[in-house]
């Protein structure tokens, strides 16, 4: 099942004018990357939010969202999305704040 192209549009509008965002496909969807270090993406079923790991406490209390685990294993400082929390625009701001707190003052790759 592909992602959706409607959710991907929404992060691209969400991140316009944000310098240094470059796409990238990678989970099976795309990943939004901020000056190369992974920061929120799109995938079959939902979505993801880099937050690092003293984010996702955080980021667990956005209805929508819940641990991160495509391999079995949880990924830790990653949280996946319901399509839902990406359509909503305040829980989707307040991931992306989390996201942009933790990835924006990382070393560009």
């Amino acid at each position: 099942m592909a992602y959706d192209e409607g959710l991907a549009q929404i992060l691209r509008d969400h991140l316009a004018g944000w310098p240094g965002i470059a796409e990238k496909r990678m989970f099976g969807g795309i990943t939004f990357m901020l000056n190369g270090n992974m920061l929120c993406g799109v995938h079959s079923g939902g979505g993801m939010f880099r937050v690092g790991k003293d984010g996702v406490a955080a980021a667990l209390a956005v209805e929508g969202a819940r641990p991160m685990d495509f391999t079995g294993r949880r990924m830790g400082g990653f949280v996946d999305v319901s399509d839902a929390a990406l359509r909503d625009d305040d829980r989707r701001a307040a991931l992306m704040d989390l996201a942009l707190a933790f990835v924006a003052p990382l070393p560009a790759k």
